[in-house]
């Protein structure tokens, strides 16, 4: 098995928007071989059975009537069967020729077990820009190994706030900017506002609170407070870490500061608020309940449905200014057994449009375009419930303030993160402390690391 290293440019995102978007191309021929031949190649995606997946299946028509020696074939699983059944598509030698990370395995774990085809080759001879497609070269950039392309950025979530202007014009407080580069809206800042708008109390129907903070799962969102969880050459030997820093100081300050908003400042939802008023797995924040919610940005596909009025803001500035905002970029891959990759490769260039895209928007429900010249189509979506001058500015803010998802780049990281809820769930009860929880989840997830890494080498 190739051993690829990640780049720090391309694990360590800061990414721009404002400065990119020159007109986009139409597809180009790739020359691939079955544009010439009078028997249609039919090619395949593989996708979760779930309408913002299957929405794909609308835009096959349409690639077909313009490229006549080209068909399309949707495949789909079940999301919790996703990634088992892609891999043994794989092993019994049927695999699709084009997927994407939407089960628990991320891009990283697709390399490690070689399922993925170098496009450098298409892509090259293509003369692809991700200029031509309203995108910065830094997108596309995150799913390089080793200067080679083996994925092609296609969604593009970011996180944000969300807030319920209801309680504050019952509280008689402005609403949060939208505007990432506003350098009063801190999270201490933020702080200050949710212990504003909550009203703490035994019965979960009349407690109300000010924050639910959703940014990333466990073990990323430390990093939100200035603290190192993963090993350094976790972005330099693709994505395995050698060691966790679960007991470090900065980490520990930060799990406790997440533990204090629930039960000092009493401003956060707890699991049994939650559970109590919004059932189990329930958003808190649609009960009209909490004042601001901070999430990915799918959050947005329920925001007509709310009794109460709602806005968009940024997520507020914290302890480390290289990870303010948490990024879900979806690329479209080609796998390494595919017959057909250059016919994937145009059904992958075809759905980068920005007509395309623009079509996806609407098809999906809201999935976010990686092409920012379609942008526009998905900011005026959840209007008039969202203003989408306000929406434009946070998601133009967190593209340049964001860094890419763990779960996309940490080897193994569903294994991983098991290990480090399992752990922290303890600090949702009320009489843990992070300091009493950190060094046993320290060991336990070294320990795993250790575990993971000796079968990768000798693999």
């Amino acid at each position: 098995m190739n051993k690829s290293k990640l780049s720090v440019g391309s694990l360590a995102i800061v990414l721009s928007v404002s400065s990119v978007l020159t007109a986009c191309s139409d597809t180009k021929n790739a020359g691939d071989e079955g544009s010439n031949s009078k028997i249609p190649v039919t090619i395949t995606q593989f996708v979760p059975d779930v309408p913002d997946k299957t929405f794909v299946e609308k835009l096959v028509p349409d690639f077909e009537a313009a490229h006549p020696n080209i068909k399309v074939k949707i495949m789909k699983a079940p999301y919790s069967e996703f990634d088992s059944k892609l891999q043994s598509l794989v092993a019994a030698g049927t695999a699709p020729d084009v997927t994407s990370h939407w089960g628990e395995m991320g891009f990283i774990e697709f390399m490690d077990k070689g399922m993925l085809r170098d496009m450098t080759d298409l892509v090259k001879a293509d003369n692809f820009k991700a200029a031509d497609y309203g995108m910065t070269d830094d997108v596309l950039n995150i799913y390089k190994v080793d200067g080679k392309n083996y994925g092609i950025p296609v969604y593009s979530y970011t996180s944000l706030m969300l807030y319920n202007k209801d309680m504050f014009d019952k509280a008689g407080l402005p609403y949060p900017p939208a505007d990432f580069e506003d350098k009063s809206w801190t999270f201490d800042k933020m702080m200050e506002v949710a212990k504003k708008l909550s009203k703490p109390s035994d019965d979960p129907q009349k407690a109300e609170f000010g924050i639910d903070w959703g940014w990333a799962e466990k073990d990323m969102r430390l990093i939100y407070f200035g603290a190192k969880v993963y090993s350094e050459d976790t972005w330099t030997n693709g994505g395995h870490p050698t060691a966790s820093y679960f007991n470090s100081p900065e980490a520990v300050k930060a799990n406790q500061r997440l533990h204090d908003m629930i039960y000092i400042d009493k401003a956060m939802p707890s699991k049994e608020f939650t559970k109590a008023v919004a059932g189990q797995g329930g958003d808190p924040f649609a009960t009209g309940k909490v004042g601001m919610s901070v999430a990915g940005a799918w959050i947005l596909s329920s925001v007509k449905d709310y009794s109460f009025k709602v806005g968009v803001a940024a997520v507020p500035a914290g302890f480390n200014d290289k990870a303010r905002d948490v990024l879900y970029i979806d690329p479209l891959v080609i796998l390494k057994d595919s017959k057909h990759p250059k016919e994937a490769y145009e059904w992958i260039k075809y759905q980068l449009q920005k007509n395309v895209q623009e079509k996806a928007i609407e098809l999906s429900g809201g999935t976010p375009p990686s092409n920012q010249l379609a942008a526009e189509k998905y900011y005026n979506l959840y209007a008039p419930a969202i203003d989408p001058k306000d929406l434009k500015k946070v998601v133009e803010g967190g593209l340049k303030h964001g860094t890419e998802s763990y779960n996309h780049l940490i080897s193994n990281y569903s294994h991983i993160l098991d290990v480090v809820n399992n752990e922290m769930d303890q600090l949702d009860n009320e009489k843990a402390n992070a300091a009493a929880i950190s060094p046993t989840l320290e060991k336990k997830v070294n320990a795993l690391l250790g575990e993971l890494n000796a079968k990768y080498k000798k693999n």
